[in-house]
């Protein structure tokens, strides 16, 4: 803004705060590390059994996006995402309605969570009412964010921490379950990537379809690119 005489010079726009780890533990937070858990059993009947080959498929493909937003958010290093980078690159009009496709998903992704935590909430206290855990959550994820993005980088490095442990318990259980079979032949661990018996290239199609899933949220960094301290 222009300076008047008497006073100095200011700078309008967000304050950089977020540091590098940060921005990573905030990814990992919108990624999930254990977001094939949930989508386990579905991606299962889905793909006949073929789990861990839907959820590599997904993974493949997924790279070639991550790596266009990293280079796009290093050639454009300011807020909007694949709003900015569509508007520059190809054209200003889709990049406006790419914009508003991306207001649609953070309105439904907030709707989720709130239904998502709540039923989840209900399986450890039925005796609380689904609409009172829905209440709750709406106004916690409200206030949390109401509160900057300093709370939310402090909140996601202890969810980064509790998913850890939550990954080193399900890794212990089950060496502990594999340790315990008698005599597994080379098949058994090869089943979950190929199984000749089952294998079905139009249900494994199917199943990446829904595994890449399991990766969405990656993007969200890039709309922090005003609040980092280097963003590129």
């Amino acid at each position: 803004m222009t300076a008047t005489p008497g006073t100095q010079s200011e700078t309008i726009g967000l304050k950089r705060t977020l540091r590098f780890r940060d921005l990573v533990l905030y990814g990992i937070i919108l990624i999930q590390p254990t977001a094939p858990m949930p989508v386990f059993g579905v991606l299962y009947e889905q793909s006949r059994g073929h789990v861990v080959a839907v959820i590599l498929l997904a993974m493949v493909a997924m790279l070639f996006t991550s790596v266009s937003y990293g280079r796009m958010a290093r050639m454009y290093p300011h807020g909007g995402s694949a709003f900015l980078y569509v508007g520059k690159e190809i054209h200003p009009s889709l990049g406006y309605i790419t914009g508003w496709c991306l207001v649609l998903d953070y309105v439904i992704n907030p709707l989720i969570c709130v239904i998502w935590c709540s039923r989840a909430a209900i399986n450890f206290v039925p005796e609380v009412p689904y609409i009172a855990w829905a209440i709750f959550f709406a106004l916690l994820f409200t206030v949390l964010n109401c509160n900057g993005v300093e709370t939310s980088a402090r909140i996601n490095a202890g969810m980064a921490a509790a998913l850890g442990v939550v990954i080193v318990l399900v890794l212990i259980s089950s060496v502990r379950w594999i340790l315990h079979l008698s005599h597994p032949t080379p098949g058994f661990f090869l089943d979950p990537l190929y199984n000749r018996s089952s294998f079905n290239t139009g249900a494994v199609l199917h199943g990446t379809s829904i595994a890449v899933l399991t990766y969405i949220g990656f993007d969200g960094i890039s709309t922090l690119t005003d609040e980092a301290k280097d963003p590129a």
